[in-house]
């Protein structure tokens, strides 16, 4: 059966990748893409590629009107959140690629796709080495009590933290043993220097020229230390399969589910 996808940030990095890939892909057919840059412009031609026969929108309620079973957002965190709520509500299933929400986000995100027996599906990072960073860091947390994050991005980099940054010390959070260190609250100087808490992991984000992406989750151990890290490359290709399995997947069951782990398990 073939599904019908939109994809909103289709001119963006990995936007573009995905929209180039749906295309070539047997099982899916793109009705739409979102892209104020390129609107009213065909997709394929704003690409650099051949038409397609799919003319570029500004808006994701534009999109919609085609009909649609899946929506894959690349857009940015100002846009993420109204664009999922807006499919959900017109009964179409989202895969979320935009980082940037928070946790109550994706609470009301599910809230809203439960009520309308609509999935939707995030992830930090559709990277399958992505997802092994996260998978072992998991393992290690139940056996060593200390564990930080460390993200790394451009200097232009939008959102803080990164949304495998965000998702691993979240999911971290959930496992992991109670911390040896000082607590923050007690520390005098510049607490602002430890980073910033998520859920009970710290996390530590810098922002320069130079990095594209890499997460990395230390943690310490008396005499000893186990650093777990992924590097982005310069392209968007590692993405692309593991946004492609979402799509394929997304609708499986309503409400929201995170982590592209839950899939390649």
């Amino acid at each position: 059966m073939v599904i019908r996808v939109i994809v909103a940030g289709a001119t963006g990095w990995t936007g573009s990748a995905v929209v180039k890939a749906v295309l070539a892909a047997s099982d899916f057919l793109l009705v739409g893409a979102v892209a104020r840059s390129a609107s009213g412009r065909d997709i394929g031609e704003a690409l650099g590629e051949a038409a397609v026969g799919v003319t570029a929108v500004a808006t994701v309620a534009e999109a919609l009107k085609a009909g649609a079973d899946v929506l894959v957002d690349y857009t940015s965190p100002a846009a993420v959140k109204a664009n999922t709520l807006q499919a959900i509500s017109a009964g179409v299933a989202v895969v979320i690629g935009t980082s940037g929400l928070a946790a109550e986000d994706y609470a009301q995100i599910d809230a809203a796709a439960q009520a309308s027996g609509v999935g939707a599906f995030a992830a930090g990072n559709y990277s399958i080495t992505a997802t092994l960073m996260t998978k072992f860091a998991l393992m290690a947390a139940k056996y060593v009590a200390d564990v930080e994050v460390i993200d790394y991005a451009s200097a232009g980099k939008p959102d803080t933290p990164s949304g495998t940054a965000r998702e691993l010390a979240e999911r971290l959070s959930s496992v992991r043993q109670p911390a040896t260190s000082t607590s923050v609250d007690e520390l005098g100087g510049v607490r602002e220097t430890r980073g910033g808490a998520i859920g009970a992991v710290q996390v530590h984000s810098l922002r320069l020229p130079g990095y594209v992406l890499s997460c990395e989750a230390q943690f310490g151990a008396p005499g000893e230390r186990l650093l777990i890290r992924h590097d982005a490359g310069s392209d968007a290709a590692p993405y692309v399969a593991g946004t492609l399995l979402a799509v394929r997947r997304v609708r499986e069951q309503a409400g929201l589910r995170r982590g592209l782990d839950l899939l390649i398990d």
